[in-house]
């Protein structure tokens, strides 16, 4: 944990919630002198300092930590082949790069992105496959049972 950065993000976060190092103090219980030392990168809080902090400015302790964003194309790599289970089944290709994305949303650089742009999608995919026995209904002469069945087939097969 690099002192600078993490004193950077501390008297950033407690600038957007507008506190001044007192009222940090006051309630995080910390001394107004160790809020001090940590914004100006002579010390790291303690575990326990560090939990205090980040409950006094409502954020998660990695938020404190761990807020540089990070370069991993294997993480996008594995993002992009995450969205292939849709072969097995369609709603797993909407959730698994879901979950994967949300986990590490802000995190990884161009992730916000390729994530967003993936399960559009995968969700456009997912709903062409639910409709296509549909129009097949309107422009065919199979039933609405049929096409009812075709539906939900294609969509839980993910097969064409």
């Amino acid at each position: 944990m690099n002192k600078n950065h993490l004193a950077m993000r501390l008297k950033e976060l407690r600038n957007q919630k507008g506190m001044s190092q007192e009222v940090l103090a006051d309630i995080s219980g910390l001394s107004l002198r160790t809020i001090q030392r940590i914004e100006n990168g002579e010390t790291n809080p303690t575990g326990e300092s560090l939990k205090r902090l980040s409950n006094a400015l409502n954020v998660n302790p990695d938020e404190l930590i761990d807020w540089a964003i990070k370069d991993d194309k294997r993480y996008l790599t594995f993002l992009n082949l995450s969205a292939l289970t849709f072969l097995f089944f369609p709603i797993l290709g909407i959730l698994l790069p879901f979950i994967l994305w949300s986990s590490k949303k802000g995190k990884i650089k161009n992730i916000n992105k390729l994530g967003k742009d993936l399960i559009n999608f995968e969700i456009t995919w997912t709903l062409i496959l639910f409709f296509i026995p549909f129009l097949m209904f309107l422009f065919t002469k199979i039933g609405l049972l049929e096409s009812l069945t075709l539906s939900i087939i294609f969509t839980i097969i993910g097969i064409m």
